[in-house]
């Protein structure tokens, strides 16, 4: 452990000062991408079904809602600020779709601004070690080779740095906008479908054929048993 954190200290220091900040740059980008991997992936297990959502909105029971997928905490928000008029629940819902679409977006700017800089940063490297190298050979010549080493290395590795950096930065990043793409695109539909819920009360014959006994308000069953990703608050 000791001899790689002393060959890593000897490569950032071949590098030169401009080393500091791609590091740094490094650290936080990677830090950010991590955390909106485990999130979203998060949003994405352990979720309530829609069946189970239109059964919950339309139930004037108290229900718990297990789970930290992202239909289960918009409708944990929900179901714990509704009033029961139909309009104000709406507005209620909208605010909480709001905020959780907010969620979505977090860092994701940071980390797309990080990814196109990291470049730029190892190319300012090559520019200086290139600058550095023709100072010593006005100096001293093409003839000494040592004295042209050191800035051909930053040169070099500035540049390996700064692609080290962006390159599975951006393939990272890509596929984190994709995810929260799709969470968003789902969030909206899911919120038309609850809006239309609370709107109307009643189920239309398509609604029956779509979402069963769901759709009024009943526990969704598989095999004669009650199943979902949530519970009743009180005991029968």
């Amino acid at each position: 452990m000791i001899e790689i954190l002393a060959r890593t200290y000897e490569y950032l220091q071949q590098g030169g000062w401009i080393m500091i900040p791609l590091a740094t740059a490094s650290v936080v980008l990677w830090t950010m991408m991590l955390e909106r991997i485990s999130f979203l992936r998060s949003l994405r297990n352990n979720d309530v079904t829609v069946e189970e959502a239109i059964a919950l909105v339309r139930s004037r029971r108290e229900h718990q809602v297990e789970g930290e997928g992202l239909r289960a905490r918009v409708l944990r928000n929900f179901l714990a600020r509704r009033s029961g008029f139909p309009r104000l629940d709406i507005d209620i819902l909208r605010e909480c779709v709001m905020r959780e679409r907010k969620g979505l977006g977090k860092f994701l700017a940071m980390i797309g601004a990080l990814v196109a800089v990291a470049p730029l940063m190892g190319l300012l490297g090559t520019v200086l070690g290139m600058i550095e190298t023709f100072q010593v050979i006005s100096l001293f010549g093409t003839g000494n080779a040592n004295a042209m080493a050191n800035g051909i290395s930053i040169a070099l590795i500035t540049t390996e740095a700064g692609l080290l950096v962006a390159v599975p930065g951006l393939v990272l990043s890509g596929m984190l906008f994709q995810q929260a793409t799709r969470l968003e695109t789902r969030l909206e539909e899911d919120s038309v479908i609850l809006t239309r819920v609370i709107r109307r009360p009643s189920c239309s014959s398509s609604d029956r054929r779509r979402f069963g006994g769901a759709c009024d308000g009943e526990r969704p069953e598989v095999g004669g048993r009650p199943v979902g990703a949530y519970q009743e608050g009180q005991a029968a």
